[in-house]
């Protein structure tokens, strides 16, 4: 499965009086990011669950260009884990750090608004079975926080 690429660049109506960009607008974009790889995934409509841990790494300037990537890290039998790493590029000197990383929880949901199936995940890459294996992790610790 390819991972979903979005390019934004930082405006002045995306930033504070520092000038760098507001945390909710890059959590937008992670936000819309990760539901394009879960629908194009699921080849179904979506809805967010959960957002895990979001730490903002490096400020992100206005003028900077972002770079969001997207994509399946664990699929259960109605929801999917999307890995969301976010690149901060100073497109005049090239220099590039990465600025956030998320992991956000989908639950495929059928025209009713009702958890649907969605196909099994198989990872094909050594990289996509270290990626599963780490979710598998990840969502045992998620399912301790809310069911105790």
């Amino acid at each position: 499965m390819s991972p979903v690429i979005m390019t934004e660049i930082v405006l002045p109506s995306h930033a504070n009086a520092l000038g760098t960009i507001f945390g909710g607008v890059v959590m937008g974009w992670i936000d819309i990011s990760a539901a394009i790889a879960a629908q194009r995934y699921a080849r179904s409509p979506v809805v967010t669950v959960s957002i895990d841990y979001l730490h903002f790494i490096v400020p992100i300037k206005v003028g900077y260009t972002v770079v969001v990537k997207a994509q399946i890290s664990y699929v259960g039998r109605t929801s999917m884990e999307i890995e969301v790493n976010v690149q901060a590029e100073n497109s005049i000197t090239g220099e590039t750090h990465p600025a956030t990383k998320a992991y956000l929880t989908f639950v495929a949901v059928d025209e009713k608004g009702a958890p649907k199936q969605v196909p099994p995940f198989i990872p094909k890459t050594a990289e996509d079975k270290a990626r599963r294996l780490k979710a598998e992790k990840r969502r045992k610790e998620r399912l301790k926080i809310f069911h105790g």
